[in-house]
């Protein structure tokens, strides 16, 4: 009885350390894709570029993330790849590298695309490797995996702000061992996958739950899920490519202290990414997607016509309300079609990284037409879309009969 107690904690112990790798890993990961975004001063005025033009780097580093994230969330779903976040972080150190010394607009591009193709092996996998390592609290494991990333994300502008611009573009070549470190991590994350399916396949697997909605219900929650991806990616790419220049322009903010403002308002979305997962545990899913995504309205409407001094309060406010929704929508998406964790994953990561490629560059062209500051009075409006969250199904109630 003793050591049957022992091995039951040391395996809890063991999810527990993956857990935290996973997000470790995905800090690492989203400091690289960070990292483009945050130099953008730097590149425009090195490669002279239009708005436009940067909104393409983005959407080259978006696209190739987003096509292929499904496509490996489902061949991994039909055959398991432990080792494939090995692979993830070994392009994306190809991106950084190439980034680094890109000397034309065109090799730019190659290096930010480079990165996506790391984004997209790496992303299905990983949240299955949350998944895998929640111990049932699927909701609280997505947030802490999320939170990782988000964390990541926010430290791009950091780098950019005390590395990057004060010793240049090839500076980043030293940010590239931050993938060396997560080949590393991912690698023993990689072990214990491997372990931990033999076990499972040496075992008594559990039959998967059919859907507790009808195909109708799933296929109409899930257009309405990406309905508000859309939503919420489309107005996070107006700050994560362009509210440096907005506040260079609109408040002359010099770019060192523009990129500290993005720093705050990334490390706001990770602090609202962890709340997002245990509250829909909680009280359901579905009252965080709609608090989430509708509940940033008036923030958004108000932002335009702020001084420096509440645009700084309001971005802190928007990341911390918007950024409670993807975990909520990716547990939700995997409880609406049980037994692919993979291919939901991969498809929704893939469709929030599309929607920040494409929306990237729709503002960059907008911009260059009508100005960055008009950019954010557009987009403003973009979480009205989060009343389409009253039309999905309750989940928990529909499973509970």
């Amino acid at each position: 009885m003793i050591s049957h107690v022992q091995s039951a904690t040391k395996t809890e112990s063991t999810a527990v350390s993956i857990l935290a790798a996973a997000s470790a890993s995905h800090l690492l990961n989203d400091t690289i894709q960070s990292l483009l975004p945050a130099i953008y001063p730097l590149l425009k005025a090195n490669f002279a570029l239009t708005f436009a033009q940067i909104g393409y780097m983005t959407l080259a580093l978006m696209l190739t993330a987003s096509l292929l994230q499904p496509v490996v969330g489902y061949l991994t779903d039909r055959r398991p790849a432990p080792y494939a976040l090995v692979v993830g972080m070994s392009f994306s150190l190809s991106g950084l590298v190439l980034l680094g010394v890109a000397s034309t607009y065109t090799l730019l591009l190659c290096g930010a695309a480079l990165v996506g193709v790391g984004s997209s092996v790496f992303h299905p996998e990983s949240s299955r490797v949350a998944r895998m390592a929640s111990g049932g609290r699927h909701g609280l494991a997505q947030s802490v995996f999320q939170v990782g990333g988000n964390m990541g994300s926010s430290m791009g502008p950091v780098l950019a702000a005390f590395l990057v611009a004060p010793y240049g573009q090839f500076s980043l070549e030293y940010c590239s061992l931050l993938a060396v470190g997560g080949i590393l991590l991912t690698f023993r994350i990689g072990r214990w996958y491997s372990a931990h399916r033999s076990q499972n396949r040496s075992g008594t697997s559990r039959p998967v739950r059919p859907s507790p909605v009808s195909r109708e219900k799933v296929t109409g929650s899930i257009a309405i899920l990406a309905a508000l991806i859309f939503s919420k990616y489309f107005y996070l790419a107006s700050i994560t490519s362009y509210f440096t220049f907005y506040l260079i322009t609109k408040f002359h903010v010099s770019v060192k202290g523009a990129q500290l403002y993005l720093f705050i308002f990334l490390a706001a979305v990770a602090a609202g990414t962890i709340l997002g997962g245990p509250i829909g545990d909680r009280i359901g899913r579905k009252p965080v997607i709609w608090g989430s995504i509708f509940g940033v309205l008036p923030f958004t409407l108000l932002l335009p016509h702020a001084n420096l001094f509440w645009t700084a309060v309001l971005a802190v406010v928007i990341g911390l309300i918007l950024a409670s929704a993807f975990s909520a929508i990716v547990v939700y998406a995997q409880e609406l079609v049980p037994g692919r964790v993979g291919l939901i994953s991969g498809l929704f990561f893939g469709f929030a990284f599309g929607m920040g490629g494409i929306g990237a560059a729709a503002l960059g062209e907008l911009a260059d037409v009508v100005g960055i500051e008009t950019v954010y009075k557009v987009c403003a409006y973009l979480p009205a879309i989060g009343l389409l969250a009253a039309f999905l199904p309750n989940i928990e109630a529909a499973r509970s009969r």
